[in-house]
């Protein structure tokens, strides 16, 4: 700094000014070093500095450097740089100017200050990415975390911005919030419910990033996109997005199919009714035809068997011997209790393709099957009549 001083008042000697223009032409050169200080100290941390740190992580094998190190790191804090050597040649330039002195010198504190926040959201957005490697509920205590810690940095920066203006210690202003923790309470209430929501939602397991849920309430049926402090995103299945508030999970029911997509098969489960007066014994002539279509084999069947019991054997077998059926898991085709729409019957068991379409698809070729051969075994499926006017 006196070096600059000196250069400056030989530069004015060599002009020949004297009186008060060498005040003036003082001031005025001392702003101009600044200005131009500023901005090459802010052009060599973006053209030498940044490629170095560049080319020394891209050299490692580590991939956690490349990330801390990234370029939205480097460009935040090159903004700080110039900031920081117009705070130092501040006191050189205003020394007969105190006022303005002590103004520039708290903007320029207060921009330091929001910039290093700024530079702190930056690095604990890359340690977010860091975290996306991980794949069990670490990973949303990891995003909780660095969602408080964000908060924490702002709430922090804004007392520092504060005190800087009002010229006070911070840790005055920190001593003084015991008073104002009600309302921080209030202003807060939100994210904080939000977070021990989320806790509650990660340390029990009961949802993750990717997993599909289901809650009727908010009218949410399909992947979990993102959790944060205060809202979770679904993405529908018709691309839709619904928000929901990590409270309403918690509060409220809500379905996850992550045990169905881990499992070896998706459950199907299905009434169909029949009609009671059609239940009988099948008899030797419907024994015959069973044979002759090859339900049956001949001695498998006799004629004082039920024709419905049939049907349920040949049903299950029929299960059973499916493709696109898990037999290793439980196939049952049961009676329900009767009701006026006639007697249910129950059709439980897995499809090995748990993906929606083809899910949908090799369950609606089994049924309509099904409701193809009724007829064959003599029975009706109940079909209720809406009579029409003549």
């Amino acid at each position: 700094m006196i070096k600059i001083e000196y250069y400056v008042d030989k530069i004015i000697q060599m002009c020949g000014l004297t009186g008060m223009s060498v005040t003036v032409a003082r001031f005025i050169l001392l702003v101009l070093v600044a200005v131009v200080l500023a901005s090459v100290a802010g052009i060599l941390f973006r053209k030498i500095v940044t490629p170095i740190v560049r080319n020394i992580t891209a050299r490692t094998k580590v991939t956690w450097d490349d990330i801390l190190l990234g370029d939205d790191i480097l460009k935040a804090a090159s903004r700080i740089v110039p900031a920081v050597v117009v705070w130092v040649l501040l006191p050189m330039i205003f020394t007969r100017f105190d006022t303005v002195h002590e103004i520039l010198e708290r903007a320029t504190a207060v921009y330091i200050t929001v910039m290093s926040v700024n530079l702190a959201i930056v690095f604990i957005n890359s340690l977010k990415l860091l975290g996306n490697n991980i794949n069990s509920s670490t990973q949303q205590y990891f995003h909780s975390f660095c969602g408080v810690l964000k908060i924490v940095m702002i709430f922090i920066a804004v007392i520092a911005v504060v005190a800087i203006i009002i010229d006070k210690s911070p840790t005055k202003l920190f001593a003084g919030l015991g008073a104002t923790s009600a309302i921080m309470m209030l202003v807060f209430k939100d994210t904080i419910s939000g977070l021990v929501a989320g806790i509650r939602l990660t340390s029990n397991n009961m949802m993750r990033k990717g997993d599909w849920i289901t809650v009727p309430k908010a009218g949410a049926d399909g992947t979990v996109e993102d959790i944060t402090l205060t809202t979770v995103k679904v993405r529908n299945f018709d691309n839709t997005i619904v928000t929901v508030t990590p409270q309403t999970l918690v509060d409220d029911s809500f379905k996850n199919w992550i045990g169905m997509q881990n499992s070896d098969g998706r459950r199907v489960a299905r009434k169909i009714y029949y009609d009671f007066n059609h239940i009988h014994p099948a008899g030797r002539e419907l024994c015959d035809r069973l044979v002759e279509k090859g339900y049956f084999n001949a001695g498998e069947i006799t004629p004082d068997t039920v024709n419905l019991t049939l049907f349920r054997r040949y049903a299950e077998r029929y299960l059973a011997g499916h493709p696109e059926v898990n037999s290793s898991m439980t196939i049952m085709v049961h009676q329900l209790e009767p009701a006026s729409l006639g007697l249910p019957v129950e059709f439980y068991f897995f499809l090995s393709d748990k993906e929606w379409l083809n899910y949908e698809h090799n369950r609606d070729d089994i049924f309509e099957y099904i409701y193809a051969i009724t007829p064959d075994f003599g029975l009706k499926i109940y079909q209720q009549y809406i009579g029409r006017e003549a």
